[in-house]
């Protein structure tokens, strides 16, 4: 959908409790039930979008991205976006409007959305902004720090990208509707109508990854998800249900994606 069909949804019309700089800074506390999806939308601010609490995921035409609780995504101003909450989620978003940005000497790299590990500094930062101390020096001072924290390498780990090719993304459809399926290419580029290898260079070239990294990216994410929902989730639970030999191999997978084992990735070791 192009960026002209997409609604501006102004600062105002947000629901929930709002504090504002007065120089360019505005921040919004919210919370969400899960099931909630916010339809594509943008905002003339550029964003960035933490859940203190909970799991979501959000999605532009760049690809979708799983945000648990110590991920935070940056949005930039006018780029069109949609969150999926899918656990209960208390949502803390700092909104920055174009003129503080370009003040903002560590503004470089803001232009594109991306997903950071939110570090413990970063965490504190954020729910320090909204304690309600009305001290300004502080403030600008914790937003400082804020962006000191976001001048980091972009974490990929749980980006699935989305190809715009109508065939590619067919088949990209297909996966994510049932990703623990064992998909393969050669049924998949019969049902889009065209060849095997068509289909695999156009994921090649519009993700950047083999077909078949990319299911496994599609996977590991659906195992992330699980992770960060279900605090009962036994890893043998979940690399049976992912359709993994054994949990060694589950474990050698997840590892490639994220770099860590699913039991270090959900913090239980």
């Amino acid at each position: 959908m192009s960026p002209m069909n997409i609604a501006e949804k102004p600062i105002a019309a947000i629901i929930g409790r709002r504090i504002s700089t007065g120089d360019g800074i505005h921040m919004i506390a919210n919370s969400y039930r899960k099931g909630i999806r916010l339809d594509t939308h943008m905002h003339r601010e550029a964003q960035l979008v933490y859940a203190a609490r909970g799991t979501m995921q959000v999605t532009t035409p760049k690809g979708r991205w799983l945000v648990p609780p110590d991920r935070a995504v940056w949005v930039p101003a006018l780029a069109e976006h949609a969150i999926d909450v899918l656990a209960d989620i208390e949502m803390r978003t700092l909104y920055f409007e174009l003129d503080w940005l370009q003040r903002e000497v560590r503004s470089h790299g803001l232009d594109a959305e991306f997903v950071v590990r939110v570090s413990p500094l970063l965490h504190q930062t954020i729910l320090a902004l909204f304690d309600d101390r009305g001290d300004r020096e502080r403030t600008e001072l914790l937003l400082r720090l804020a962006m000191m924290e976001l001048d980091q390498a972009e974490d990929s780990t749980t980006f699935i990208p989305l190809p715009r090719e109508p065939r590619c993304r067919r088949v990209a459809d297909i996966v994510l509707n049932d990703p623990t399926a064992d998909h393969e290419i050669e049924t998949l580029a019969r049902e889009v109508g065209t060849s095997v290898r068509t289909l695999s260079r156009l994921f090649s070239s519009e993700t950047q990854l083999s077909f078949k990294s990319w299911c496994q990216r599609a996977r590991i994410a659906t195992a992330i998800e699980k992770l960060s929902t279900d605090a009962v989730v036994s890893v043998k639970q979940l690399a049976s249900d992912l359709g993994y030999a054994s949990v060694p191999a589950f474990s050698h997978a997840f590892r490639q994606v994220t770099g860590k084992t699913p039991t270090e990735f959900a913090g239980k070791e």
